[in-house]
């Protein structure tokens, strides 16, 4: 759940479980596991992610786009320090090379007042 299908080093422990065990019926992948990193972000494009950066701060919001240098757009974005959260922003635009990893996050509950 932690990296949740973005970190192709999933793929390379398939393959050398598939070969220890000798049979590829024996080992069970869950649908979640034979997504491509590419096919994983394009099933959350519009939905909520959390975005962990290299500096440890996270970004939690609406994934609204990115490109193939993995610079993000997001919409409805929290910035989240040690697990507090810091600001709230608008709008907002990650560089691609200060991502740590990009996760699913649970839809957000809109609060009744």
């Amino acid at each position: 759940r932690f990296l949740k299908g973005l970190f192709l080093g999933i793929r390379g422990g398939l393959r050398a479980r598939e070969g220890r065990k000798g049979k590829e019926s024996s080992f069970r992948m869950s649908a979640q596991a034979k997504k491509s990193p590419t096919e994983f972000l394009k099933s959350v494009l519009g939905r909520p992610v959390c975005v962990k950066l290299n500096s440890g701060s996270e970004f939690r919001g609406i994934l609204a786009c990115l490109d193939g240098f993995m610079n993000i757009a997001m919409e409805q974005t929290e910035e989240y320090v040690d697990g507090q959260l810091k600001t709230k922003y608008g709008d907002a635009f990650i560089r691609g090379n200060t991502v740590l990893y990009i996760s699913t996050q649970k839809r957000r509950s809109r609060k009744k007042k």
